[in-house]
């Protein structure tokens, strides 16, 4: 199965989550601005909301590589503890791409809250759940 590990971060902690799952499943994480150059059955796509919808290069990414995606896997932090599955699916569905109901995401430190995180056992978890998908 040929997957693809991309996110979107500003604080850096979804980008730590990224280099977990992609380590893993022995790959490379990389930025949103770096395009899928052949199709993936799964691309785990990281983000967080910001302003209460993902960041527009999440939407950019998603639009520009639909036909590279057979179905994305959506992981991420937050302060909050929102997630952006909802959304993700939204667009998505507009650009004709599937995404998985499972999601993985976990504490994001900011400014006092959730300090420190995500951790080494959130990051143990995050390995965990992409390895559920490998074994399909």
């Amino acid at each position: 199965m040929k997957t693809a590990v991309r996110y979107y971060t500003r604080s850096g902690n979804t980008k730590k989550l990224a280099e977990a799952i992609a380590d893993a499943l022995g790959t490379t994480a990389l930025d949103v601005s770096v395009p899928i150059d052949e199709k993936v059955d799964l691309l785990f796509l990281g983000n967080s909301l910001y302003a209460g919808k993902p960041d527009a290069s999440v939407n950019e990414f998603i639009e520009k590589n639909a036909d590279k995606i057979g179905c994305i896997v959506n992981f991420g932090s937050s302060a909050s503890l929102r997630s952006t599955l909802k959304k993700i699916q939204a667009l998505g569905d507009s650009n004709s791409v599937k995404v998985c109901s499972d999601e993985f995401v976990c504490p994001g430190s900011f400014l006092f809250m959730h300090k420190g995180r995500p951790n080494e056992s959130d990051l143990e978890a995050a390995k965990a759940f992409a390895l559920k998908f490998n074994a399909d």
